[in-house]
This record gives C-alpha cells, sequence and structure tokens, in this order.
C-alpha cells in the first residue's frame, strides 16, 4: 500500500529525456519530494509515437518505469505523439497535477541542454506562473557501483565469435545486439560498459575488457545513480 503523502499542498514533477542521466534527475526529485513527504510524478515528452521508440529510448522507458516503481513514485507519465512544444506539454501535465516544483536537468547528451541558453527558462517561467523550478547541472559522466567513471556513451554493437561477444562499432548483418558503450576514463582501450535491450525488452549491460564482453551476459544492476 503507497504511503500517505502529509504535503498535498507541494507535489514535484521531473521531467526527464532520453540519456544515462535520467535517473539521476529522477533520484534527485525523489530526494525532494521525500524531504518534504509531497508526491512525485516522472514525465517524458516525444514527438514520436510510442511504438516508432528504438531499442534506445525504449530501454530507458522500462529502467525509468522500474526506478518509479522502486522509489514509490506516485505515477509515471510518457506523452508520446506530442506535436507541441515540449513547455506546453509540461505546462498542461502541471496544472493538471498540481505541481508546485519542476526538476529539470542541464545535459550535453539531450534536449534539455536548451535550458543552459536561457531562452527555454524564460518561456517556463513566463508558463509556469508560481511553480518553483529546479535546474540539476548533470556530470558528462557516469559513475559505477564500485566508483569507476565513464565516459559519455558512444553507440555500438555486439557481434558473437565462438564463445565470446565482441564489440563493435560498425553496422553489420552479424550484430547481435545494438546500444551504448561507456568507455571507462582514463584507459588507451576499450574497456567500460556496454548497455542494450534484449530480446525480452529488458535493458541489460554487461562489462568489456579490450572489446570481449567479460562474464555471462546477465542482466546486473545499473550503473545509473
Amino acid at each position: 500500500m503507497r504511503k500517505v503523502k502529509s504535503r498535498m499542498d507541494e507535489s514535484i514533477l521531473v521531467c526527464v529525456y532520453y540519456g544515462p542521466n535520467g535517473a539521476r534527475l529522477i533520484r534527485r526529485g525523489h530526494k525532494l519530494a521525500k524531504i518534504m513527504n509531497c508526491p512525485l510524478y516522472v514525465l517524458t515528452v516525444d514527438e514520436k509515437p510510442l511504438d516508432d521508440f528504438d531499442a534506445d529510448k525504449s530501454g530507458y522507458i522500462e529502467e525509468w518505469k522500474e526506478l518509479c516503481e522502486e522509489l514509490g513514485a506516485d505515477e509515471f507519465i510518457i506523452r508520446d505523439n506530442e506535436n507541441r512544444p515540449s513547455v506546453k506539454a509540461i505546462k498542461e501535465v502541471a496544472h493538471n497535477l498540481n505541481i508546485t516544483q519542476i526538476v529539470i536537468g542541464q545535459s550535453p547528451q539531450n534536449r534539455w541542454e536548451e535550458i543552459t541558453r536561457g531562452s527555454f527558462v524564460n518561456v517556463l517561467l513566463r508558463e509556469m506562473t508560481f511553480i518553483d523550478i529546479h535546474i540539476v547541472s548533470i556530470d558528462r559522466t557516469l559513475k559505477g557501483e564500485d566508483d569507476t567513471l565513464y565516459e559519455k556513451g558512444v553507440r555500438g554493437f555486439l557481434r558473437q565469435e565462438e564463445e565470446k561477444y565482441r564489440l563493435s562499432f560498425t553496422r553489420s548483418k552479424d550484430n547481435l545486439y545494438e546500444g551504448i558503450f561507456y568507455k571507462e576514463i582514463g584507459t588507451d582501450f576499450n574497456n567500460g560498459i556496454f548497455k542494450f535491450v534484449n530480446k525480452k525488452g529488458k535493458t541489460c549491460q554487461v562489462h568489456v575488457t579490450d572489446d570481449v564482453v567479460t562474464g555471462k551476459m546477465k542482466e546486473p544492476p545499473n550503473v545509473n545513480r
């Protein structure tokens, strides 16, 4: 049974776009909601229909849904097939849910980087009357469970060679999986984490050492925090 919130005069909306930093924003919003003991909502907006999302986007959607359930968020909202500017969709959701605070991330990897230029913030402030806006600065790197730092992700592929799975950055009919490779900072070789969506639609990640997957092809814990 979901815990009843004591502060119904406050409510938080986290806006996420596709990239490895979405989970961080959700966790930041959750911390605020926990401190204030108020409802938490998570929103993502996309101009494409949900059925047209590629493997990367579908993977992030699945990851965010699971995280929202884990943290006890009140609702995860997808506004797909949205032809209006993002700010219009955000405004509508915020109005319907009586949102008092909005959390948006600053990241070079997604559309929310517009915020740093000022114009998006000005439009958002004009549209969101009496709503506080939190702009969260996001690190360009990822941080793993063992505090290892990773560079920003690049698209890659996995192909099977006998009993091994090898990382590749070239499209080929021999590729089994398409995903994002996060290289460890401070290494000259392709050592890091490869994140992809398996045939069951679940987000998975494996460790790569010198272009070769180490360990079993399973679903280990997420590196995002």
